[in-house]
């Protein structure tokens, strides 16, 4: 059996090398050629799918090691047969502490305290869900944006309107999508960007074209009280760099980039392959995980809870680190683009917060509020 694969993916001689002979390639270089005689396909979200690519291929199964499925052409492959998985839920948690490691830095540079603020979250599936219970455990007010789950559930959903008006931080967490009911592309246009709220942060870590980045950029050079953090973007691996640089953040699409989520990915994938062909899913990913950096942290129980949570997040991960490394890929002497493929193959190691054990000396209700909020585990 021949495998072509993204050569990003982690753990492929682990997990796929015993069912057949891998031949990797760079995910923007897979082409007709590369899938002529493949029997199955292993992407993440940088390759399209599409019949133009498969048909007459003999590829039987899809696999993608991502949440995302937009870059997947699924009507084709109802039309052909042929099976397909994605990875939900992989790196959720890895987008988790993204987005809490940049609510932490735009409030140490506006000397702000996040328990005041409200908000708003748009798309509550994998990722947005799981941010809403860490930010709602936190005591932390937080409106949520969801038309598909709230068609389909009722609850205490808002409407994107009421996102804007009434949020002073938002992030962005649904899937793209073009048509159909609920249209996401650039869902927050030049009009919805200029009705955002004074001193509001604006977080995207979806896809990039869930922002209209060029309306984004003419609002941020006429509204310097509003605060944007992007790690998608319109066009990626090309960034629009006069935008970047108006960001208080940027990064190459790295959000979910944790290695526990990355890995995560890559055995969903090898499970729903194993189920495709038959066989029992004999490899397990916690035999294959090493062991983390930082494992366990003590806590007195007089610990200040705003210094315990900055020390908590940014000790497993701080996106100012990301934010560094992509900046100088915007001046380097290498093409941009290409500078952004390459942070993201030789991206660093990276863990997730709940991951780590936290024990506290002493009675302290606020610090295990906060330590249970984070998904840590608590001894």
């Amino acid at each position: 059996m021949r495998i072509v694969a993204d050569e990003n993916i982690p753990l492929l001689d682990a997990f796929f090398g015993h069912l057949g002979d891998i031949h990797r390639l760079p995910g923007r270089s897979i082409d007709r050629a590369a899938v002529a005689e493949a029997d199955i396909l292993l992407v993440r979200s940088v390759t399209p799918v599409t019949r133009q690519l498969l048909e007459g291929s003999p590829v039987r199964f899809v696999g993608t090691c991502t949440i995302g499925t937009d870059h997947l052409d699924l009507d084709y492959f109802a039309e052909a047969g042929i099976q397909w998985s994605s990875a939900p839920g992989c790196n959720a948690r890895g987008v988790v502490d993204y987005v809490l490691g940049s609510l932490l830095t735009l409030a140490e540079i506006e000397g702000t305290d996040l328990a005041a603020r409200t908000y708003g979250v748009v798309g509550a599936g994998q990722v947005g869900g799981r941010l809403v219970k860490v930010l709602q455990g936190l005591g932390w007010k937080v409106l949520v944006c969801d038309p598909v789950r709230q068609t389909a559930e009722g609850g205490d959903f808002v409407s994107l309107e009421q996102i804007i008006e009434q949020c002073d931080a938002i992030s962005l967490h649904t899937p793209l999508d073009k048509g159909g009911e609920h249209p996401t592309w650039h869902l927050f246009d030049a009009a919805r960007l200029r009705q955002l709220r004074q001193g509001c942060w604006l977080i995207n870590a979806s896809r990039g074209p869930v922002v209209d980045n060029a309306a984004l950029h003419e609002v941020l050079l006429d509204r310097e009280d509003l605060q944007a953090v992007l790690d998608v973007w319109e066009g990626e691996p090309k960034v629009n760099t006069e935008l970047a640089d108006l960001c208080v953040i940027g990064t190459p699409h790295i959000a979910g980039y944790s290695l526990d989520g990355r890995q995560r990915g890559t055995a969903q994938i090898y499970q729903a392959l194993c189920a495709f062909l038959g066989q029992p899913a004999a490899i397990k990913l916690a035999d294959l995980l090493p062991q983390p950096w930082l494992t366990e942290v003590t806590l007195d129980s007089r610990t200040d809870p705003t210094w315990a949570l900055n020390m908590l997040c940014r000790g497993v991960y701080d996106p100012r680190r990301d934010d560094a490394d992509f900046r100088r890929s915007l001046v380097g002497e290498v093409s941009q683009p290409l500078a952004f493929d390459a942070l993201r193959k030789h991206y660093p190691p990276r863990r997730e917060i709940d991951g780590l054990t936290v024990r506290i000396n002493g009675e302290a209700a606020q610090l295990v509020q906060l330590v249970t909020a984070l998904g840590a585990s608590l001894v």
